[in-house]
């Protein structure tokens, strides 16, 4: 539209919908062309105009290209909901394509391509290979473009009518933007296809040099994007390219300059000549500067990728570390940046105007970036040896200023310095103790605590300094807590003495008695066990010498970061995350519809699907396949009621975007149910519409219970004390049930049960690879189930499987409303798990109740009555558990431990009869669910009659699953 075209977004009458259709039938041209823009208007500005689709279409017949551009921009919003009214405009689009004027020709064929209807894909092959081949270069490149968009509606048609080879002979083009976008469509088809679709011959790639001088900024990125993944044949080749790219480094656009840098490097390793190389590095650093001349969201894009270039080759910008010095009105975001870019070029040569900056930006007020700025001193004293005590020095300096902030900074980073250079500048101690009082922070408080206990022998007063921490010692952070356990150990094997003795005992027993941290706690048990068997060994474990360490701070690992210098220029790195961690592709490879295994599962009655229960297919890539006449779509009933299984592709599309969600399709944004009420079987499709960017809420529950004290500490180290954990060993581990067997999943099999460990539910998965390849990149997912349940984190803590191998972890488990299935609640899982190198694979599993009950289950005995008689009769349900008990204390004990609690016990009178009634809380949503049970047995008879009773009648079975699986029966 034009400038003056504003008034019509201003339509709020009503009745407005026939209006537009009386002036879109009118007989004028000028009106109806008004009536559009009406139409228009009102479709940007969010209103329904769907209604007037076949009025527009008949306003495709014009000459005025103003008019066609605007009816083209409303087909190409509403033909996805109006599929069959949009073949009403086939014929004009086809008469379009052969219009004499080129702008219409592109146009038209431009438009088919946006309108993602598979019914119009058919009607524009034929206009498609025509305008490849037009006289027009404006309409060959806009067809080079529409190839790209086709062969994501429909991979099979692209590849069948031979669409890539015409792209592949646009590369050959004379005019050099036509080239630039055969490029970038043959680059898009590569990475979403996953097959050789693109790759550069040494013809091409005479070719692809020549269009770099001629066509637009944005042509040259896709042709220097094309070169980057190209592997030179030899030095020569090499060179040759350089040379040809070497001018694109002085040009004004920053992303043509950053792909350029790109190249260079990537054909700095064929190269080989040291001396040609370093000239390059000497070219590429006045362009990289230059890059910190603009606006500040432009500085921290430079930054970020000038970080990653520095850190593989720091000599590029060796001489230019004053750029990277902070301007006062910098934003915080480039500031860090810089600082970050400034530690890594620091050098014993430049280091003395890096450490004066560092001290000036101590004195901002900014308090984040004066904290960054004390741990950078402290980061260039542990990666620069010979200016460490320059580094020590201006740390002083710093302390000096009594700023409580800088202080505590300053604490922490001598602590590194310490690690670094162990003792070498404990002449700082002291200083370090006048300090003492004013250290708030945990991280600060936790540093001084590890340098007393450290130098203990150096330090005179060393335990008056760590009594007054003990003072507070229930109220101190667990990061405090966890170095005071140890540096009393340190103090006690330093100096023997009875103080030292008393400050361990009393440490010790509250942090094995009187505190629920398990680090804390397990911490605190093997330095017991330590000092009560053997002192010596204590002594060689406790007050070994410790590995020097080194300044990874933003170190990345050598495989990410070549990825990461491949990728410079993109999203990839901005984020300093390869591109597979935050971009998914719904589609990974051109498949076949009868390539797609749908994957079997059993209803939550338990009647089996098409195939065996269990089984699993795994597709390797997802290409929407049609469903075949009368055939139900996907989450709809099958015949006769039963839900059927959902296909591959949609299974695999929503799967493969477990990183990043996307909106699910329609049909998937509530679970289907059968006649019985019985939820879909519609695996990942109903996520589609949840916020699964952090990890669901944590199952409800206490803290876990304390481990029980350990023996009397009154004179430990006199003759060797109990082992704090001198519990019997546990019983040899059941096998777990099997879940998918090698045959159905490729080669991997799995095994595995719901269970309860560190106070939550976990999924205890054992992993066996019997295929010919190691496998890694596993990742799991849940359906919908009848407890909310997911995992806490969707990549599985398992790294690469080697070839008969195999493994066994535990998937923490989180519950999450949104993932709660409705209905009646059943024992079925849905799971999926997925390879990189298998794809998917699809099973189920029962949720074990018993993996569900929460620590803090019991009831008060006074309540457990008025508990049970609230509750109606239809509330309760009994059955038979084949078990025997024996004696009860030991029944009682098992039952306890598996968080079902004893709140009676008697015998009946004149029987042999025995009951119990207890009571367990289960982990449900939307609130935890209180379980009272009774049982009934003879004593040392086979049998157990149990009732339950709660306000959830439909876990009845569930429990008693759970009780079998406790008692044994």
């Amino acid at each position: 539209m034009a400038s003056g075209d504003g008034k019509y977004f201003a339509t709020t009458k009503k009745g407005e919908i026939h209006e537009f259709k009386e002036d879109l039938r009118a007989l004028d041209r000028s009106k109806k062309k008004e009536a559009v823009k009406k139409v228009i208007a009102a479709m940007t500005v969010g209103k329904d105009v769907s209604m007037l689709f076949p009025d527009v279409v008949n306003c495709m017949q014009t000459d005025d290209l103003e008019l066609k551009k605007l009816v083209y921009l409303y087909l190409i919003n509403y033909a996805k909901t109006q599929p069959d009214l949009a073949i009403m405009a086939v014929n004009t689009f086809v008469k379009d394509s052969q219009d004499p004027n080129p702008l219409i020709r592109a146009l038209a064929v431009r438009t088919m391509g946006c309108i993602r209807v598979d019914k119009i894909t058919e009607y524009l092959c034929d206009p498609l290979q025509r305008c490849l081949k037009d006289d027009d270069p404006y309409v060959r490149k806009t067809a080079a473009v529409c190839v790209a968009k086709l062969y994501d509606i429909n991979p099979e048609l692209v590849e069948d009518r031979g669409f890539l080879d015409a792209l592949k002979d646009l590369l050959a083009d004379s005019n050099p933007m036509v080239v630039a976008n055969a490029v970038a469509a043959l680059a898009e088809i590569h990475e979403v296809g996953g097959s050789a679709a693109f790759h550069i011959t040494s013809t091409s790639l005479f070719k692809l040099l020549r269009a770099l001088n001629e066509c637009t900024e944005w042509g040259q990125v896709f042709i220097l994007d094309s070169l980057a993944g190209y592997t030179a044949r030899d030095a020569k080749d090499a060179e040759s390219i350089v040379e040809r790219v070497t001018p694109r480094l002085q040009h004004a656009n920053c992303a043509v300059v950053l792909s350029a840098v790109k190249v260079i490097l990537k054909q700095m390793a064929a190269i080989g000549d040291e001396a040609l190389n370093k000239a390059l590095m000497k070219k590429m650093a006045p362009p990289l500067v230059t890059l910190l001349s603009g606006e500040p969201e432009i500085q921290y894009v430079a930054l970020r990728n000038i970080s990653l270039i520095v850190q593989q080759y720091p000599q590029i910008l060796s001489h230019e570390v004053k750029v990277f010095f902070c301007k006062y009105n910098d934003p915080i975001y480039v500031k860090m940046e810089k600082l970050e870019i400034m530690i890594a070029l620091a050098s014993d040569r430049n280091v003395d105007q890096v450490l004066l900056e560092f001290k000036e930006y101590a004195t901002e007020v900014d308090v984040d970036f004066v904290r960054k700025a004390v741990r950078a001193i402290g980061r260039c004293a542990v990666s620069l040896e010979r200016a460490a005590e320059r580094c020590i020095n201006v740390l002083l300096e710093l302390i000096q200023t009594k700023v409580a902030y800088v202080v505590q900074e300053a604490v922490v980073v001598i602590k590194d310095i310490f690690r670094r250079y162990p003792n070498r500048y404990e002449s700082v101690i002291a200083t370090l103790c006048e300090c003492l009082d004013t250290l708030d922070e945990p991280e600060a408080r936790a540093a001084m605590v590890w340098v007393i206990g450290e130098y203990a022998e150096r330090i005179d007063n060393a335990d008056e300094l760590l009594e007054g921490f003990l003072e507070s010692f229930p109220e101190e952070p667990a990061a405090v807590q966890l170095q005071l356990v140890t540096a009393a150990v340190k103090l006690f094997l330093k100096k023997p003495q009875p103080r030292a003795q008393q400050m361990i005992q009393l440490v010790l027993t509250y942090a094995t008695q009187e505190t629920d941290n398990p680090d804390l706690r397990d911490r605190a048990f093997i330095y017991w066990r330590l000092l009560s068997t053997d002192p010596e060994a204590a002594r060689a474990v406790v007050l070994s010498e410790k590995p020097v360490i080194a300044d990874t701070a933003t170190a990345l690992e050598p495989s990410l970061l070549s990825t990461l210098l491949a990728n410079l220029s993109t999203l990839a790195s901005v984020y300093h995350k390869p591109p597979e961690a935050f971009v998914s592709r719904t589609r990974l490879a051109v498949q076949r519809a009868d390539e797609l295994a749908p994957a079997a599962f059993e209803d939550d009655s338990g009647t089996p699907s098409s195939s065996s229960a269990g089984g699993g297919g795994a597709g390797a890539g997802a290409g929407p396949a049609a469903p075949a006449a009368g055939a139900p779509g996907p989450g709809a009933p099958a015949a006769g009621g039963a839900p059927a299984p959902p296909s591959g592709a949609d299974l695999l599309g929503d799967l493969l975007e477990l990183d990043s969600p996307a909106p699910a399709p329609a049909h998937a944004h509530a679970p289907a149910h059968s006649a019985n009420g019985s939820m879909g079987l519609d695996l990942l499709g109903g996520l589609g519409g949840l916020d699964l960017g952090g990890p669901p809420a944590p199952v409800p529950g206490p803290p876990p219970q304390a481990q029980p004290a350990p023996p009397a500490f009154a004179d430990p180290f006199a003759a060797p004390a109990p082992a704090p954990f001198a519990s019997s060993a546990p019983p040899a581990a059941a096998p777990l049930p099997v879940l998918l067997p090698a045959d159905k999943g490729k080669g991997l099999a799995l095994s595995g049960q719901l269970a309860r460990a560190n106070g939550g539910p976990v999924f205890r998965l054992a992993f066996s690879n019997s295929s010919a390849g190691a496998l890694d990149g596993f990742m799991i997912q849940f359906n919908r189930n009848s407890f909310g349940l997911a995992p806490a984190a969707q990549a599985v803590p398992l790294g690469p499987l080697p070839p008969g191998g195999s493994a066994t972890v535990d998937v923490p488990l989180a519950q999450n409303a949104a993932l709660l299935a409705p209905g009646p609640a059943t024992a079925l899982l849905q799971v999926a798990v997925r390879s990189n190198q298998l794809g998917v694979a699809y099973f189920n599993a029962a949720a074990d109740l018993g993996a569900l009950l929460l620590e803090g289950g019991a009831l008060e005995p006074a309540a457990f009555v008025p508990a049970w008689k609230a509750l109606p009769d239809g509330a309760e349900a009994a059955d038979s558990l084949p078990a025997t008990l024996g004696a009860w204390p030991q029944a009682s004990a098992k039952l306890a431990a598996a968080n079902v609690f004893t709140m009676a016990h008697k015998a009946v009178p004149g029987s042999r009869e025995e009951v119990a009634y207890l009571t367990a809380r289960a982990a449900t949503l939307p609130a935890p669910t209180q379980l009272l049970l009774e049982l009934r047995w003879a004593a040392g008879a086979p049998g157990v009659r149990a009732a339950v009773r709660s306000e959830r009648s439909d876990f009845a079975p569930m429990v008693f699953a759970a009780l079998r699986g406790i008692l044994g029966g």
